[in-house]
C-alpha cells in the first residue's frame, strides 16, 4: 500500500515530462483561482450583499479550503510547496501595505475588517495568510497538520462566528462572549472540513486513510474550539491563537 501511494505521489500532477513547467502552469491556475474569489467578496462588500462581518466571515471560511483544493496541481516536492505558497505569501504582502495604510484598497479593507478600519488587517487577516502559507511550505499535503490546521482556522472558526451570532444565546460559562453553539459548531465543521481533506488527498496518494488520523482529528478541532473560546483568543487574535494550537497538538498527535 505505501509504495503504491509513493508512486502515486511522485510528480506534478501537470505537465509530468516538464517539473517546473508543470509547477508553474499550476501557480498560474492557483493565483487565478485565488484573485477570483477576492474579487468577488469585494464585490459583495462593495454592494452590500452581506452585513459586513457575515462577508467578511465567508470569505474566511472558504479562502484556505479552495486554495487547498488547487494544491494535488502542483509537484510533490519542495519545489511545489514553494511555489504553491507564494499564493497566499503574496497576500501577506497586501494586507500589510494596506494595513501599514501605505495601500489605500477600501474595496479589500470592507472584505476583510470587522469594522471597516484599514489598520485591522495587519492582525487577523495577516494572520490568517502567514498560517495558509507557512503550512503549504513547510507541511505541504502529506502532513495532517496541515489539514488540520487550515481546516480548524477557516471552515471551523468560520462556521463559529456564524452559527454563533444566530444560535448563540445559551453562552459559555467561562466567555460570556462566546456560546456553546459557536464553540460545538466550530468543533464539528473543523473535524468534518479535515476528514474530507484527508480522503481528498488520499484519492492521489498524498495521505493514508486511517482510523487514528480521523481520532486526531477530532482531538485537534475540540482543542481548537475550546482554543477559540477562551478569553486569551480575543485578548490575542484567534487567527493567531487556533492554527497555533492546531499545529502545536497536531505534532504530538500525529508524530
Amino acid at each position: 500500500m505505501k509504495s503504491t501511494m509513493a508512486r502515486a505521489a511522485t510528480g506534478p500532477m501537470l505537465l509530468p515530462e516538464f517539473p517546473l513547467a508543470g509547477d508553474l502552469c499550476a501557480l498560474v491556475i492557483s493565483t487565478c483561482v485565488a484573485v477570483i474569489e477576492l474579487r468577488i467578496f469585494e464585490e459583495t462588500a462593495k454592494r452590500g450583499l452581506f452585513d459586513q462581518k457575515l462577508n467578511r466571515k465567508l470569505l474566511h471560511l472558504t479562502f484556505g479550503p479552495i486554495f487547498m483544493l488547487c494544491w494535488p496541481l502542483f509537484s510533490s516536492g519542495w519545489q511545489g510547496a514553494i511555489l504553491a505558497a507564494l499564493v497566499p505569501g503574496v497576500n501577506i504582502a497586501n494586507v500589510l501595505l494596506i494595513g501599514l495604510g501605505i495601500v489605500k484598497d477600501e474595496a479589500t479593507v470592507k472584505s476583510m475588517s470587522r469594522y471597516g478600519d484599514y489598520r485591522e488587517l495587519i492582525k487577523g487577516p495577516m494572520y490568517y495568510a502567514i498560517t495558509i502559507t507557512l503550512c503549504c511550505a513547510i507541511y505541504w499535503r502529506t502532513s495532517p497538520i496541515a489539514i488540520a490546521a487550515i481546516c480548524n482556522l477557516c471552515a471551523g472558526d468560520g462556521i463559529a462566528d456564524i452559527i454563533g451570532r444566530r444560535f448563540g444565546k445559551k453562552k459559555l460559562p467561562y466567555n460570556t462572549d462566546k456560546s456553546f453553539a459557536g464553540s460545538i459548531s466550530m468543533a464539528i465543521a473543523g473535524f468534518i472540513a479535515s476528514v474530507w481533506y484527508m480522503y481528498y488527498y488520499s484519492m492521489f496518494g498524498f495521505v493514508e486513510k486511517r482510523f487514528g488520523t480521523v481520532v486526531g482529528f477530532l482531538v485537534v478541532s475540540i482543542t481548537s474550539a475550546f482554543v477559540e473560546s477562551h478569553p486569551i483568543s480575543t485578548k490575542l487574535d484567534d487567527n493567531l491563537t487556533v492554527p497555533l494550537s492546531s499545529v502545536l497538538l497536531g505534532t504530538l498527535v500525529f508524530s
